[in-house]
């Protein structure tokens, strides 16, 4: 073979090289731009879910309910410090009900501190028609379930279904009960008749 053919057939190699590095940078480039969109569109849920009100949220920053659109009887379910928070309506039967079963609760005195001292009382809320608590078992932390029927030995509450723990309307905790404990009261205040803000009172404000 002369020395022209081996110099032809060098630059040809050469020429087929560079043909293929273009081609694998090409490639190259393509997936890693697809690769930064999905990267981009995978972080999108990511980033919205730690807005600074959410995070706020679940440092315990106080939430603010409407209690003007809870109907006697209905109970609004929100959320504070990742919590289920209840705001219930209670009606005056249900109130009445409150005394009929102190000889039935662990804790009818409320002698431990799961609620603040102005929510030291029978119904263990600022204003008696509206139950502010955590809807959160002190047992295992299970989210007991409603059952706000009145029958001849209930007289409506909330009963866990994972260990049967059993708490009145007011969360109070019946004897009996895996719980050890009520219902934590945060703390509360109202800002009008109808605003509730929970998670701040007049004390800590």
């Amino acid at each position: 073979m002369s020395a022209n053919q081996i110099d032809k057939n060098q630059k040809q190699d050469v020429t087929n090289h560079s043909a293929v590095d273009q081609e694998k940078r090409k490639f190259l480039i393509a997936t890693s731009a697809v690769g930064a969109v999905g990267a981009a569109a995978a972080a999108v849920p990511f980033v919205a879910s730690m807005t600074p009100s959410e995070r706020a949220k679940a440092a315990g920053a106080p939430v603010e309910v409407d209690v003007s659109k809870i109907l006697p009887g209905d109970m609004l379910v929100s959320e504070y410090r990742g919590q289920p928070l209840w705001v219930i309506h209670r009606t005056d039967e249900q109130i009445a009900k409150l005394s009929n079963h102190d000889a039935q609760l662990t804790d009818p005195n409320l002698e431990v501190p799961q609620q603040p001292e102005y929510c030291k009382n029978k119904e263990r809320a600022i204003k008696a028609k509206y139950a502010v608590m955590l809807g959160t078992c002190t047992h295992l932390g299970c989210s007991p379930a409603q059952n706000f029927a009145i029958t001849a030995d209930w007289d409506g509450g909330f009963i866990c279904a994972c260990h049967g723990s059993k708490f009145d309307l007011a969360g109070r905790v019946f004897k009996g009960s895996p719980a050890p404990t009520n219902l934590v009261i945060p703390k509360h205040q109202y800002l009008t008749e109808t605003t509730l803000l929970v998670g701040e009172d007049k004390e800590s404000a």
